[in-house]
């Protein structure tokens, strides 16, 4: 342990169980923003895909979401589909690839992602995961093994992220 380097712990995760066609996701927004805030990259947030069957587009949704990532632009696609979904039940796929052009990506390879399905192995293992550790419904959150279900009400969650971030970033120093 005489490296510096390596002796320092790696950020805690807080995986985050998302659906792009979900307004309780939508509302997590804010949450997941203010802890982007206060932790930068001493906490990693990672975006794992819970499409539920009930929203007809969410399983295209996660597969953007995942082409979003490989495009280097993941959390801001995210963000912004999130903002439009009442326009996503309506438009579906048009409003993905509309979206990935608005922020500069490169909306073709969206088009051809979401037809080839080269993203659905990560979909699906995400939530055979997801249903393995108890994930029901969206926004749900785990953190050091712990499970927070914002699907039913958000209140206090972000305090309960936060006090175990903070936790684990003391026992990591």
């Amino acid at each position: 342990m005489s490296d510096s380097s390596s002796a320092r712990a790696a950020a805690p995760v807080l995986d985050v169980w998302c659906e792009l066609q979900c307004p309780d996701c939508r509302t997590s927004l804010e949450d997941l923003r203010a802890l982007g805030e206060r932790y930068g990259d001493r906490l990693e947030l990672r975006l794992r895909h819970f499409p539920l069957e009930k929203h007809q587009h969410a399983f295209a949704a996660a597969q953007a979401a995942e082409e979003a990532l490989a495009q280097g632009q993941g959390w801001p696609y995210v963000e912004a589909v999130l903002a439009r979904v009442d326009e996503l039940s309506r438009r579906g796929e048009a409003l993905l690839v509309e979206v990935a052009g608005e922020l500069g990506l490169d909306a073709e390879e969206f088009d051809t992602a979401l037809i080839d399905g080269r993203h659905i192995l990560i979909v699906d293992a995400d939530q055979a995961e997801g249903k393995a550790i108890g994930v029901t419904g969206t926004p749900t959150y785990v953190i050091d093994g712990l499970r927070l279900d914002g699907g039913k009400s958000q209140e206090g969650l972000r305090e309960r992220i936060e006090e175990i971030a903070d936790r684990l970033l003391a026992e990591g120093a």
